[in-house]
C-alpha cells in the first residue's frame, strides 16, 4: 500500500512536469513565431517566459528523483522511470535553447524563407502532444497499451517528417544567393528546431523500455 502511494505520487509529479513541459514547448513556438513577424519586443518576453517553463519543469523532475529515492516503483524500473522524466525534460532544454539561439544571435530570416522556417517550427513543436498523450496514456492506465505505443509512433513520424522538411530547407538555404556565412547561421538555427524532435522521438523511446520492463 505504502509503496502504491509513492507510485501515484510519483504519476501525478510525472503529469505536472508532463504539462509544464508542453507548455514550455507552447511557448516557444510562439516565441519564434513572433521573432520570425518581426516582433521582437514580445519575442523576447515570451522567450524570458520559456525561459522560466523550463526551470519550473527542472525542479519538478528534482521532486520525482526524490521520490524514487524514497523508494517508489521496483528496483528494476527505478532507473528507467527517472530517465523517461529526464528525456522528457530535454525536451524542454531544446526548446528553450531555441529560443535563445534565435533571441541571442538575432538570425536574418530573408522573407522567401519564412515560410519553410514556420512550417518546420510548428510541425516540430507539434510533437510534444502524441508525446504527452502517449506518457499519460501508459502512465495512469487511460488506454490499452497498443493505444500508447501508437501515440508514440507518431511521435516518430513527426520527425520522419521534420527530417524532410529539414532536408528541403537546407536545400533552399545553400541554394540560394545568400553569403556563405549566412548560409551557416541559418542553418544552425534549423538544428535548433529539429534537435526538438529528436528528443521527442528519444522520450518516446524511454517510454518503450519502461513499458517493456514493467512487462516482465
Amino acid at each position: 500500500m505504502i509503496l502504491f502511494k509513492k507510485e501515484k505520487e510519483v504519476i501525478e509529479l510525472i503529469e505536472k512536469h508532463a504539462d509544464k513541459v508542453e507548455e514550455c514547448v507552447s511557448t516557444s513556438l510562439s516565441t519564434l513565431q513572433a521573432y520570425l513577424n518581426g516582433d521582437i519586443a514580445s519575442a523576447k518576453k515570451l522567450a524570458r517566459e520559456t525561459d522560466n517553463l523550463e526551470t519550473q519543469a527542472d525542479l519538478i523532475r528534482h521532486h520525482v528523483r526524490d521520490k524514487l529515492y524514497g523508494g517508489a516503483y521496483m528496483p528494476l524500473l527505478r532507473e528507467d522511470v527517472y530517465k523517461l522524466v529526464e528525456s522528457l525534460d530535454k525536451v524542454a532544454n531544446a526548446a528553450e535553447k531555441c529560443c535563445d539561439a534565435f533571441l541571442n544571435q538575432r538570425p536574418v530570416v530573408p522573407e522567401f524563407l519564412k515560410q519553410d522556417f514556420l512550417t518546420v517550427i510548428i510541425v516540430s513543436t507539434g510533437v510534444i502532444k502524441p508525446l504527452k498523450h502517449a506518457l499519460l496514456c501508459y502512465l495512469k492506465g487511460l488506454c490499452p497499451m497498443e493505444v500508447s505505443r501508437q501515440h508514440a509512433k507518431d511521435v516518430g513520424l513527426i520527425e520522419s517528417k521534420v527530417d524532410s522538411l529539414d532536408w528541403d530547407l537546407t536545400k533552399n538555404i545553400f541554394s540560394s544567393d545568400l553569403t556563405y556565412s549566412h548560409k551557416l547561421h541559418l542553418k544552425i538555427c534549423v538544428e535548433h528546431i529539429v534537435d526538438l524532435t529528436d528528443k521527442a522521438e528519444d522520450a518516446a523511446d524511454c517510454l518503450e523500455v519502461v513499458a517493456l520492463k514493467a512487462m516482465i
